[in-house]
């Protein structure tokens, strides 16, 4: 399960989304968690919905690598839809003459929360799919540039993020080869109580933690002994600038989410 998450990860490859500036794509991504989140009809839901696929294509990443980032959260959105199903008050669903404890209404609400759930993943993996930690990082810093005049570390926030997304992967990986070699001295994570699984996950925790602190460790010294200083005067291998295209995303997505406002409004 562990080896299915792919937040965090870089795929070089050439594509329109690859070549948009960063600040773009995350302002961008932040409206289109809103246009999720106030899509509230079947005609703006197909809009949403129509509109992430188009993302996808245009990032020319394969879409597999979408399904196998989703799986992770599969037995959050199974078990939120259950919940909704059978808690939500309404009229109750009639299977062959019986009545269940289910409702259309709840039946209908977890097809939502599902279906936002699925898009919000799809959105926000196309920016770590598309977008290099450095750039990202460049972006971030320079979207929050504004408050460092109220004297807020910006760049620090915007390293510590773009870091902390890029060890994701490393970490995961991590966490496989600990669990294999735990495992092979006779380890057992998937059999007995619930209350045994936590307690044979100790032996998985302590050697992570510790390979966590020893990397942090060596990227430390890593930086500082080539001599790294963020901040202000730090210069860029690559300058990041709007281009066409970055205008053409933002006119699209106007268009976009002004449809799902209006289209919400009318039905």
């Amino acid at each position: 399960m562990l080896k299915d998450i792919t937040l965090g990860q870089y795929f070089p490859i050439e594509s329109p989304m690859h070549r948009m500036d960063p600040r773009s794509k995350i302002v961008l991504l932040i409206f289109m968690i809103v246009a999720i989140f106030i899509a509230d009809n079947p005609i703006t839901y197909a809009l949403v919905t129509v509109f992430t696929l188009l993302i996808i294509l245009l990032s020319k990443v394969p879409i597999m690598m979408y399904i196998k980032g989703l799986k992770p959260i599969l037995f959050v959105i199974i078990f939120t839809a259950v919940l909704n199903v059978f808690l939500t008050p309404g009229t109750k669903i009639d299977l062959w003459g019986y009545t269940t404890p289910m409702t259309w209404e709840g039946l209908i609400l977890a097809g939502k929360m599902a279906l936002r759930l699925i898009l919000l993943i799809i959105a926000s993996s196309a920016l770590t799919y598309t977008t290099s930690p450095i750039i990202l990082t460049d972006g971030i810093e320079k979207l929050l540039k504004p408050l460092s005049y109220l004297k807020v570390p910006t760049y620090e926030l915007a390293m510590m993020m773009s870091i902390a997304i890029r060890f994701i992967p490393t970490l995961i990986e991590e966490t496989e080869k600990i669990t294999k070699a735990q495992q092979a001295r006779g380890a057992d994570f998937d059999s007995g109580s619930i209350f045994k699984r936590i307690k044979a996950l100790a032996p998985m925790l302590v050697p992570l933690f510790v390979s966590a602190f020893r990397r942090a460790d060596e990227l430390a010294v890593a930086m500082e002994s080539r001599c790294y200083q963020g901040g202000e005067h730090r210069t860029r291998l690559r300058e990041i600038h709007f281009k066409g295209i970055d205008l053409i995303a933002v006119l699209v997505f106007v268009l976009f989410f002004a449809a799902i406002i209006v289209l919400g409004i009318l039905f």
